[in-house]
């Protein structure tokens, strides 16, 4: 059924509509700002990893 669910030629139709959508323009607007938001949380989800207690096994008294 669904072999290669995402091939080249799926990448390049996508491509497309989001030029056609968005606008060459906008484009490096969007992913700069989806780059810094990737950033975002990303430390986000260390700093919360580096806040977790080490000891799950026992309760919070």
């Amino acid at each position: 059924m669904i072999r290669n669910a995402l091939e080249p030629w799926h990448l390049l139709v996508l491509a497309g509509a989001f030029i056609l959508l968005f606008g060459s323009k906008k484009l490096p607007d969007t992913a700069r700002a989806l780059g810094k938001s990737m950033r975002i949380l990303k430390s986000e989800t260390k700093a919360l990893k580096e806040d977790a207690p080490q000891d799950r096994g026992t309760p919070a008294p």
